[in-house]
């Protein structure tokens, strides 16, 4: 069979990319996750007398518990084929990627399992995060921005 023949082919039976419903997916569940990192910030500043500042630090850790819960009992997977991005981008995803690679190595040990490949996925995300956040923090510094 010719190369073009065989292209013709495969472009005929290649599935068509839905891009444009992907991502509008995406935005509505990446807002509908800001709407509720919101509402459960309100309800730690209100229900416990925090500040915004200390409420949103448990709204973090509650986002990260409830990931990591979803990854260990096995459906975390399936929300992301659904939402895609829109939810592995907010620190969901970056929980994601630490609790898998502990699931997934917890059997070669402590050592050589899970401390060896817990950063294999997010230790990426960690090294870029500190050196632009060093680079950024720099230029404001020599622009006189900020205190």
């Amino acid at each position: 069979m010719k190369n073009k023949k065989y292209e013709a082919i495969v472009k005929k039976h290649q599935p068509k990319e839905k891009r444009m419903q992907h991502g509008l997916v995406a935005f509505l569940v990446g807002g509908v996750l800001g709407v509720c990192g919101e509402l459960l910030l309100e309800g730690y500043v209100n229900w416990f007398d925090l500040s915004r500042s200390e409420a949103s630090v448990y709204m973090l850790v509650t986002f990260i518990f409830i990931a990591s819960l979803c990854t260990a009992l096995g459906f975390f997977d399936k929300l992301v084929n659904f939402a895609r991005c829109g939810l592995l981008i907010p620190i969901t995803g970056f929980a994601h990627s630490m609790t898998s690679a502990a699931i997934e190595y917890r059997k070669e040990g402590p050592v050589y399992g899970l401390g060896s490949n817990l950063f294999k996925l997010a230790g990426t995300v960690i090294l870029y995060g500190v050196v632009s956040a060093w680079f950024f923090g720099m230029i404001r510094f020599l622009l006189g921005i900020g205190g």
